[in-house]
């Protein structure tokens, strides 16, 4: 009788339990959420490749630099990402700064110089980009007015509403522009600067390719960005696109890839990290038109920046510029009277 009644005490435990059991048998694994803030098409073949290799099933979420830092700010206590992938390391050390970047040191970071990578692993640089100038050569010649070839020359009266850049809130594109002016001028100069230069602009784009593609467009004379950039647009066959680096200096950004504090698949975000370190994950950008300079010195760079790597770089303090950003920023909105695009 008692073995009979504990017969049935196992079976009743077991008939609970199998949905249970069934339940777990047939979950999915969780999937790789990305934020993307480089050419969408970019890491689009970032991501496919990585789910490809690895097997993990891997989305993305592309944004600008800027975006993605107020993202992860705002999720901070319930990250919905676990990796940040492309944009400039100013905004990468302001959220490091912040304590909102899981430090994570990739065995495939010992091969890529101290200058593209935070020490503690913060962020590692996946590519480089220098800033600089590209117009629309049919409106220039139109209008009679050289190619600027300093910072100054965007103060010519004839580009007043003729030139499009991004704000420095919402892009790392614009906001590494802008420290690079306070860098190369002085802080008092380079504000004085960019009051006069908010005169000639015409319109603050939320993402730093965006003049590119209105200059691309004919829908205005030019832009500030990377000059990578404006290589690929000539590249697609926009032959009227002209390209300048600033003679008296530029700066550059380091493109850069982390790990969101709290990632909810830790495991997967740091092998994505090892896996976009390594020579041929860095070799996909330029098969999308993606033409940066590549931090892996074993990846073969794209052959069309050979034209640009030449430009004089400023001693670039990138510390420095991570760490005032918000007060930059609060400064700049209020000289402007301007604020991110939404």
């Amino acid at each position: 009788m008692k073995k009979s009644i504990a017969l049935l005490i196992i079976m009743v435990l077991f008939v609970a339990m199998t949905p249970m059991f069934a339940q777990g048998s047939n979950e999915q694994p969780q999937t790789l959420t990305v934020y993307v803030g480089l050419l969408e098409e970019h890491g689009a073949a970032i991501c496919q490749a990585f789910e490809k290799a690895t097997g993990i099933k891997t989305q993305y979420v592309r944004m600008s630099g800027g975006e993605i830092f107020a993202r992860i700010k705002a999720e901070s206590q319930n990250p919905q990402a676990s990796v940040w992938y492309g944009g400039g390391s100013l905004t990468f050390i302001e959220a490091d700064n912040n304590g909102l970047l899981e430090r994570y040191v990739s065995p495939n970071a010992a091969i890529i110089s101290d200058k593209f990578k935070d020490p503690n692993g913060a962020w590692t640089g996946i590519y480089s980009g220098y800033l600089g100038f590209y117009a629309d050569g049919d409106w220039l010649k139109r209008n009679n007015v050289a190619m600027p070839k300093t910072w100054n020359d965007l103060l010519n009266p004839a580009f007043k509403g003729e030139i499009v850049m991004a704000h420095p809130g919402s892009s790392s594109t614009a906001y590494n522009m802008l420290t690079t002016i306070l860098q190369l001028q002085g802080e008092e100069k380079g504000w004085d600067y960019l009051l006069k230069l908010n005169d000639n602009i015409r319109q603050y784009t939320k993402s730093g390719s965006a003049g590119g593609r209105m200059v691309q467009l004919h829908e205005t004379a030019l832009t500030i960005g990377y000059l990578h950039d404006a290589v690929a647009f000539k590249r697609e066959g926009y032959d009227h696109i002209v390209i300048a680096a600033p003679e008296d200096g530029t700066g550059y950004e380091i493109g850069a890839v982390g790990i969101i504090k709290g990632a909810p698949q830790l495991a997967a975000a740091k092998k994505f990290v090892d896996f976009v370190l390594t020579a041929e994950a860095q070799e996909i950008g330029q098969t999308v038109n993606a033409l940066q300079f590549l931090t892996n010195p074993n990846a073969r760079p794209p052959k069309e920046v050979e034209s640009i790597k030449n430009a004089k770089l400023i001693n670039q303090d990138d510390a420095w510029s991570g760490a005032n950003r918000s007060d930059f920023l609060n400064k700049f909105n209020q000289l402007t009277r301007t604020a991110p695009p939404k």
